[in-house]
């Protein structure tokens, strides 16, 4: 009868729960969907009773898989940003505003008027963003003032959560330098930035680390997912810095990032000490292990090519289009694609660009296009990374998401960001898992005593080709020279 840490991700398509022995097996694993709310143009809601309604579902499951062996303990993980308010009697005053909303333009203005942007980013490692959660907790202030009224609870998607699990509400550091509203060098709430917003820190939850054990699973829920009460929940991380638990990525690896090739793309680079990008391009947030992470984002990577699939190739696969890629040169004979889909966060910060494609011509081939396209988000990604170079550069990248399985695309990242690129794999070789929920699983067994020894490990290195470096360079600079497409860069 062996041991096992169940590691919970609330997501926003839904929440899924892992069971992980030490050895990183996963013994049984389960989703539950979730609804999204979109009241309105660019806003994103979800109940978040819904939440624990789909988490007793999963960890029901879950349970009931593993009923020959013990569940030592519960971590969590989950989407960041997100904003829940609740009352005194424990009831959410407003559906939760998710990481994605994009309502609250004109409280992020307020908040650089009243604070000072350069001020926020020194002291949070971040100007205020519409997806983080301070924003929110304003919006919420002025557009429903007598449900603010009512609020004794400001809270974080996986944080609430585990208030539902445990009865205690708490935050950790990972998921707390999202919200605008945490001094990442005091460790600490940013009371002063609170009081310039005239917010009660006392709305926020009292801070523990990210493998601390914030409670017992409380009896009634025990009951009804098949648990013992009384296991031990731990705090976990935000998804990113879950993610990057997962793949051994932090302080003891300095030399190792990650790029993963979602729907979005997310460039993750450890860093010693909390020291901001000065103009705030790219995004500064505590890690598990006490270090930072430097996270750079673009909004659509993997989604640039599936928007391509579905608008101009319906009925091609992914692998299909990626072959067709192949027959083009570097440089995609001249053709560059902008993959500003749903607006860019690094470095550009702005929802209002867009994509677009250059340099088409009579002579242009379908697979010209379909590489602009993989050439375009490896330079975003590369834009991301020039920013965090004086910071930290990284000698090697981990590669996960979809994306990353088609060696044609890799090589493309490999070359355009001239580092070596390999897929993570566990001390046996096996592909790793390197969801959410498995490093918040790593996070569970750190809780009870098992400290972490994995290094970051590849299968092969994918190395930058120096016969290509030439053209991959001049592809880079015409890519930057034809800037955002924002007016003043027509000017």
């Amino acid at each position: 009868m062996r041991d096992l840490v169940l590691g919970i991700d609330l997501g926003t398509s839904g929440v899924g729960v892992v069971a992980q022995a030490l050895d990183g097996s996963v013994a049984a694993r389960a989703d539950h969907p979730l609804q999204l709310h979109t009241p309105a143009p660019g806003w994103t809601e979800q109940d978040p009773d819904e939440w624990r309604q789909a988490a007793e579902g999963a960890l029901r499951e879950v349970a009931a898989e593993v009923g020959g062996e013990r569940v030592a303990a519960l971590a969590l993980a989950g989407q960041m940003h997100g904003m829940v308010a609740r009352d005194s009697a424990g009831r959410a005053v407003h559906r939760a505003l998710l990481w994605n909303d994009q309502r609250t333009a004109r409280e992020v203005e307020e908040i650089h008027a009243r604070v000072g942007r350069e001020r926020l980013v020194a002291r949070t490692g971040n100007p205020a963003v519409t997806g983080f959660q301070l924003p929110k907790v304003l919006w919420l202030r002025r557009h429903h003032p007598e449900a603010f009224a009512r609020v004794t609870r400001v809270m974080l998607p996986k944080d609430d959560l585990g208030l539902h699990l445990t009865g205690e509400a708490v935050a950790e550091p990972c998921d707390a330098s999202g919200t605008s509203a945490y001094h990442l060098a005091e460790r600490a709430w940013d009371t002063e930035v609170l009081a310039a917003l005239d917010l009660d820190p006392g709305l926020w939850p009292r801070l523990v680390s990210s493998h601390a054990v914030t409670g017992g699973l409380r009896a009634e829920v025990a009951e009804r997912v098949g648990l013992p009460a009384d296991t031990p929940v731990v705090a976990g991380a935000g998804d990113n810095a879950a993610a990057a638990t997962g793949l051994a990525l932090g302080r003891a690896h300095p030399e190792v990032g990650s790029v993963s090739l979602g729907t979005s793309g997310v460039l993750q680079v450890p860093l010693a000490e909390p020291t901001p990008d000065p103009e705030g391009r790219v995004h500064l947030f505590a890690h598990a292990d006490g270090a930072f992470l430097l996270l750079g984002v673009t909004l659509a990577a993997a989604g640039s090519l599936r928007w391509y699939r579905d608008t101009f190739a319906p009925g091609s696969s992914y692998a299909e289009l990626v072959a067709e890629a192949a027959r083009s040169p570097v440089g995609s004979n001249g053709v560059t694609f902008k993959p500003y889909l749903a607006g860019e966060r690094t470095p550009h910060l702005r929802a209002d660009l867009r994509g677009s494609f250059h340099g088409l011509s009579l002579a242009t081939s379908h697979a010209d296009v379909v590489r602009s396209v993989l050439e375009g988000v490896a330079c975003s990604l590369r834009d991301a990374l020039e920013v965090m170079t004086p910071l930290s550069r990284p000698e090697r990248l981990l590669a996960t998401g979809g994306g990353t399985v088609s060696d044609v695309w890799l090589g493309i990242l490999a070359d355009t960001l001239d580092l070596p690129l390999g897929r993570p794999v566990d001390d046996s070789g096996s592909p790793l898992e390197v969801g959410a929920a498995e490093g918040a699983a790593w996070l569970g067994w750190r809780a009870l005593g098992h400290e972490s020894e994995r290094s970051p490990r590849a299968d092969t290195w994918i190395e930058p080709s120096s016969e290509r470096s030439a053209a991959t360079e001049s592809m880079y600079a015409r890519y930057g020279a034809l800037g955002t497409g924002a007016p003043e860069d027509r000017q």
